[in-house]
Formats: structure tokens, sequence, C-alpha cells
């Protein structure tokens, strides 16, 4: 299913005759009429394919309540439909998939060859509130006609189709191999788990994987998964688990189905799974254990954390989905939970203004010095700032505590490297380490996200730094032989965004460069962004895609790379996911209306009128 691959934007060099070719001109004319005959043939095929799309496809009108305030969208529901429209309508979509996969190659052509007038029209060639499918082909019947209409649109049409594709082949493969299980071994084929899901099978891809298959139009998919839920999703199992984890993937997922589908079993069950976790914050300090035991409710850190402490990213991971298990069930013991961790954090000291990533949950004091906003401490800047957005730009406390740690940050660790690359380095024991890693460039969607709102007029240098966060992330895809962005990069000894050790050479599926690339696409609308997630397809078909699924590579600079055999269930959940909204209408999913957490899942926004939480503004 691979695709040829384009050429990049610069140097794009238009396909000519050879100088010989001038000698004989009845060749040029012969070629001209073969030329004519297969556009004909192909135009004809186009307008019959179009002509059925606009009277039978989908309308997509479940995208529409995307648009409306959280009253409309609390409780939405899946539309039905009469079977034998249904039937009719899948019948079209068959037909136009199989032929537009078919003649792919040609279409790539077409892009290649028009590709250098895209730039100027890519703005315009957004469409609102039209079924994607019929307005591409549509668009592509004009190619014959305009030459350039149609170009931007192939792209979109060909890259979601793609991302469909990978995600049925990613789906289909775990539902023969793995269903059940946490996750796939797609060469071994058969399930999988890791220690944060203990030595349970609770089905994490499926979990997972929920919004995306609803979001992709995949019902049929999307209603095995629920089915499966509701008979076999079980959290009374003598499992020890990652609360973080298992409150991203499970809780986030779960919610966000419910949001999205508007079905009840969703948001039972994860309130199940929230009483479950709940035992985790029985510490001195109110600061969670990061495993809990989902039977007994017994508590402990990781043993590889320093002196038992709990890890910043994990504990400071949880205000999203605790504040919607409030407002959906009025309990208000989630709320509570999250907020006096924020409270807590808010009395500390601070060196240099930076949060360590360790904190000991008996003791209430920092453990190393180590600060990073990649591994390890991430994701709890993320939902200081989402905390904001998710309550309608209310919780005022929560973007002040963002803006201050963003300043720390940009003090002590961004630099810009010698090649003119910007990237954020690692604090140890007052020591700045030039190295960042592939969970750091989710930073850049973060940075953009956060420039509305900035104090002293600072918008648009932070929409400038997320945009040099991404440029640099691309150029460590860039520079690799798999053109994958491997697990860590360096900046210094001469290298820059370069692993220099081989357990640093590896990419896992992971999604926070795409994630990066959509956001700042959001917000600039800049082609480029397209363009490397395009160039980010293509090499995880290329290099990832195998007979069972898709795998991780253990060495993105070698041409003949390994397999480490894992298809993770957050390649499901987040990097298809990121790449298939990358190339689809502002108006799935707009950021005024949802945010989503730090696994991809999309929750509303809380908007003040129905805000009804402990210490609101609405209360107060």
């Amino acid at each position: 299913m691979t695709t040829p691959a384009l050429l990049p934007l610069s140097g794009r060099r238009i396909p000519t005759l050879s100088p010989g070719a001038s000698s004989f001109p009845h060749h040029r004319a012969t070629l001209r009429l073969s030329e004519k005959f297969i556009l004909l043939l192909i135009l004809s095929a186009f307008i019959t394919l179009c002509f059925g799309a606009f009277f039978f496809l989908p309308d997509n009108s479940k995208h529409k309540r995307f648009d409306f305030g959280l009253e409309d969208v609390l409780i939405p529901h899946i539309e039905s439909e009469k079977e034998a429209r249904h039937s009719s309508r899948q019948v079209i979509h068959e037909l136009i998939d199989g032929f537009i996969s078919s003649t792919k190659p040609c279409l790539t052509k077409a892009v290649v060859f028009t590709n250098n007038r895209v730039s100027k029209s890519m703005r315009q060639q957004q469409t609102k509130n039209i079924p994607l499918r019929a307005v591409c082909l549509h668009r592509f019947c004009a190619i014959f006609f305009t030459n350039i209409l149609c170009v931007s649109i192939g792209l979109k049409l060909m890259s979601n189709i793609d991302d469909i594709i990978m995600m049925k082949h990613a789906w289909d493969s775990y539902r023969q191999y793995g269903w059940g299980h946490n996750e796939l071994k797609p060469i071994a084929k058969k399930g999988h788990s890791t220690n944060i899901f203990g030595n349970s099978q609770m089905g994490a891809t499926i979990v997972d994987a929920l919004d995306t298959l609803y979001i992709m139009g995949l019902h049929d998919e999307f209603k095995d998964a629920q089915e499966w839920i509701e008979q076999n999703l079980d959290f009374s199992v003598n499992a020890e688990v990652s609360v973080f984890e298992v409150n991203i993937r499970f809780i986030g997922g779960l919610l966000a189905a419910y949001y999205l589908s508007g079905q009840e079993v969703f948001k039972v069950k994860a309130v199940q799974l929230a009483e479950k976790l709940l035992p985790a914050f029985n510490t001195p300090t109110g600061i969670p254990w990061a495993m809990v035991n989902l039977k007994s409710g017994v508590g402990r850190n990781w043993g590889w954390a320093s002196a038992g402490s709990s890890i910043l990213a994990e504990f400071g991971t949880l205000h999203m989905e605790f504040v919607h298990l409030t407002y959906l069930t009025g309990n208000p013991a989630y709320y509570q939970k999250v907020m006096h961790i924020r409270k807590l954090l808010a009395k500390m000291d601070r060196p240099n203004g930076l949060y360590p990533n360790y904190l000991n949950p008996r003791t209430g004091r920092w453990g190393q010095h180590h600060t990073s906003v990649g591994g390890l401490g991430d994701s709890f800047y993320e939902y200081l700032l989402k905390a904001w957005l998710m309550s309608d730009k209310t919780d005022t406390e929560a973007r002040k505590t963002y803006d201050d740690a963003i300043e720390a940050i940009e003090r002590h660790l961004i630099r810009k490297s010698n090649g003119g690359l910007t990237f954020i380095g690692e604090w140890k024991n007052g020591h700045l380490e030039r190295k960042m890693g592939h969970l750091t460039c989710f930073a850049g969607g973060m940075f953009a996200l956060g420039a509305d709102g900035s104090p002293d007029d600072k918008a648009g240098h932070y929409l400038q730094l997320g945009a040099e966060i991404a440029h640099t992330c691309h150029e460590s895809y860039d520079r690799t032989v798999l053109k994958l962005g491997p697990e860590a990069f360096k900046f210094d000894s001469g290298l820059e965004a370069v692993a220099v050790r081989q357990n640093e050479k590896y990419y896992i599926l992971r999604p926070e460069v795409i994630e990066t690339y959509w956001y700042m696409w959001r917000f600039t609308h800049d082609p480029k962004y397209r363009q490397w997630g395009w160039e980010a397809v293509q090499a995880i078909d290329k290099y990832c895609r195998v007979s069972g699924g898709f795998s991780g590579v253990k060495d993105v600079y070698s041409s003949n790379p390994t397999y480490d055999d894992v298809q993770q269930s957050f390649f499901l959940a987040e990097t298809l996911k990121y790449l298939y909204l990358l190339f689809s209408s502002d108006e799935l999913l707009p950021l005024e209306n949802w945010v989503f957490n730090t696994e991809a899942h999309p929750l509303p926004v809380l908007h003040q009128g129905n805000i009804t939480l402990p210490g609101s503004e609405t209360q107060r």
C-alpha cells in the first residue's frame, strides 16, 4: 500500500523530454494523443464516481455537532440509518476506496507535477460541512480543466485514505491476533502486555482506539469494541496497574467515547475504574502512588524512582479526567484529589522556579533535582494549560502556574544550537544536558496552544517558539535513514538532532512530533506541516507496517531495521488520530470546544454556565 514519495517542496523539477526528442516531433504528437485518451478514460470514471458520491455518500452530519457549545455535545448519539440506505452507501464507499487505491500512484504523480502551485491555494481549499470524499472526488475531476484546484485536496484525500487504511490494518490485525489482550505482537501474531497493565487482559488497545474508530467513521469496528467492553471489561481483577497510564488510556478513552457517542456504558465503566484508582491517593501527603492493585487497593511506587518518589508527570496528569468525573457524577472526591495536589505543589519551593521530576509521597519533599519537559515531566505542564482551556479559561490559577513554569523553562532549559536549531534540554543538578527526547517534541504544539492568553502580549513569541520546536523535531526525523525520529537526540560534539547511543535510536510508533504538526497546522495553516505529516505517513507505512500490524523499529539510522514486535495502543489512539486530523477540516473537533488529553482523547470544554464543580466561579 506504499505510495511513491513526494519530492521535496524545494528544488522540485518538472519532468521534461530529453534533448534528443526535439528531432522527433511525431513522437511527441503520439504521446499527446495517448495522454489525452488516458485522461478521458480517467475523467469519465471520476465523473461517474462523483455523481454517485454526491447522491449516496453520508453528509458527515455527525461532525456538525462539534461546532456547537457543550450543551449540544454532552449527550450526542450515533446517527440511526435505515439498513438499505446504509448498505447502498457502503457499496459506494467500497467502490471509491478501491478505485482511488488503485489509481493512487497516478494521482501522486499529479501531485508531484503540480505541487509547486499548492502552497498558494492550500488555505483556500478548506472545506466546511461537506463530505470529504465527495468534495475531493469532485475537485479531482477539475484537475483536467484547471490543473490547480485539486492538488491540496488530493493530498488531503490520499493522506486521509492512507490513515484509514493504516487504522484498519492495525485494528484488524489486533482483532485477529490479540483480541482482548492489552496490545499486539504483530510479527509473532499474538497478544502482548507490559507491567503498566499488570498481568491483566483489559483490552487496552480496544479502549484506547475507541474514539479514533468513531472519528474516522469506522462504526462497525466501534460497535465491536463497544460490545467487548460491555461483556468483558472487568476491573475486579488482581492486577497492579499504573495509575497514570490507566487514567489517560482507559478513563480518558472511555470518557471521550461517551461524549462522542452518547453510549452510557462508557461513562459507567469510566466511573467504575476511577473508584478502583482512588485508594492510590491514600498517602501521608495525598500525592498518589504510581501503582495500585485494582483488587486490594494497595499502592506502591516504581522501584527505580528516586528514593521511592512519585513522578511529576504521573501525579500531575490526572486533572482533566478527574474533573470530568466529578462533572458527570456529582461526586466531589475526584475534583478534590487533583486540587489537593495543585495546592501542595503551590506551597513548595522550586529550585530556579523549576519543578523537579520526583516528589516523595511520604515526606512531601523533592527527590533528585532533575527537570525535564520530556519523559517524567512532560504532561504535568500540558495539563496546567489544558485545565485552563477545559474550564473555558476560568481556571486562572492553572494558567498562572503554567505561565510561571514556562518562563522558568525558557530561561533555564531552552537553547539554540550552533546550527540554529531551538531545543529543550534537561536540567540535572544544576547542569543543562543538551539532549532532547521524542517525548519532548509535544511541547511545540503546547506552546502554540498556549500562545493565546500569554502574558505581556507574547502570543506571537510562543507561536514562533512552537514553530521552532516543530522544525527541530522534523530535523530529527529528516536526518535519519528511515525518516522516522529517534527516541532521543543530542546537540553537542558537532552532532545536532541526531541520536548518539544505540539505545536511543529506536522508534516505537510515537505520536509527539505528529501532534505538534497538527497543532501548528491548526494555528498557522502553513502547508509544510501537512507535507511533513505526509512524509511521516509514508515512512511509517514503508518501514513499520508488517503483515500482522505495525511494529516499532530498533534503529532508524539503519537501512535494514529490525523490529521490536510491539504495536503500541497509543499508535491507534494518538499517532493515527493526529495524522487523520492533520488532513481534515478544522471543523472536525474544533479547539474552542474540545481539549485533548495527553493520550489524544478529546474531552469537551466545560463552559462556565454548566460548571457545577466545588469552588467554581459559578458557585461563588
